[in-house]
């Protein structure tokens, strides 16, 4: 069986590299009797997949790593049975069956959903953050917005526009966020720096390297046919929602 975990990645543990929380779950999935296939040959794994590597120092609310498994309790008894081994700075959110011809969680990344609000003493001196913001949100209403993608070859120059899919100005809490639906997976993965470079790059200036605190809010696919999104049509799903509760 197929099984689809959201967790999130909070506090201090958003210093803790990909790698990192790859051992972490596997030995989490030992500590809770989790009954994971594993692989044959020589070196036996636990058959596990994350969905997208999250950037140390970026807190997430919308994490998915893939298993199987030879037998499972239901849904809420296995979130249980997790957070129960859990340390703090993660948490088990869902716990899903996908169909037997479910493609893993990292091949089917098309999307994903961030806010950044300013770190407390990096605020803008001439202009509130919610103003700077909103500045930021007109300047992509450009038909364009040009810049230089540093790529495994060297860089690149690239038009960040149709790559991001929403941008707008909300309240995280009492502090104005800037929320951001952007490109990513394998075919094009821009990070929430680019849409930040790109914007002080238009003001001649550069990105402060401390001055935002970065939530990865959630993770999609997209269901769109070949034919609407090669007409820029997207149908995006959470990875989540590919699966379902087991009662």
């Amino acid at each position: 069986m197929k099984i689809r975990i959201k967790f999130r990645k909070y506090g201090t543990m958003k210093f803790i590299g990909h790698l990192d929380v790859m051992r972490y779950f596997q030995k989490a999935i030992r500590r809770s009797e989790v009954n994971i296939r594993y692989s044959e040959g020589f070196s036996p794994h636990q058959i596990m997949s994350f969905a997208a590597p999250l950037g140390v120092g970026i807190t997430s609310k919308g994490e998915y790593v893939d298993i199987e498994v030879l037998d499972t309790e239901n849904s809420k008894k296995m979130i249980d049975r997790l957070n129960a081994v859990m340390s703090e700075g993660f948490e088990i959110l869902e716990y899903k069956l996908l169909p037997d011809d479910a493609a893993n969680a990292m091949s089917i990344v098309a999307a994903a959903d961030y806010s950044l609000v300013f770190r407390p003493g990096y605020e803008p001196e001439k202009e509130s953050p919610e103003e700077w913001f909103e500045k930021l949100v007109r300047f992509f209403d450009a038909d364009h917005v040009m810049i230089m993608k540093k790529t495994k070859k060297g860089e690149r120059e690239m038009d960040l526009k149709p790559f991001v899919y929403e941008l707008n100005v909300r309240k995280n809490g009492e502090v104005p966020a800037l929320f951001m639906k952007v490109s990513a997976g394998s075919a094009a993965n821009i990070k929430p720096e680019l849409v930040l470079d790109a914007y002080y790059a238009s003001l001649g200036e550069e990105r402060p390297q401390f001055a935002f605190m970065t939530e990865r809010e959630e993770v999609y696919a997209d269901t769109a046919t070949a034919e609407e999104a090669e007409a820029g049509t997207h149908k995006f799903v959470t990875l989540g929602d590919l699966g379902q509760d087991i009662e």
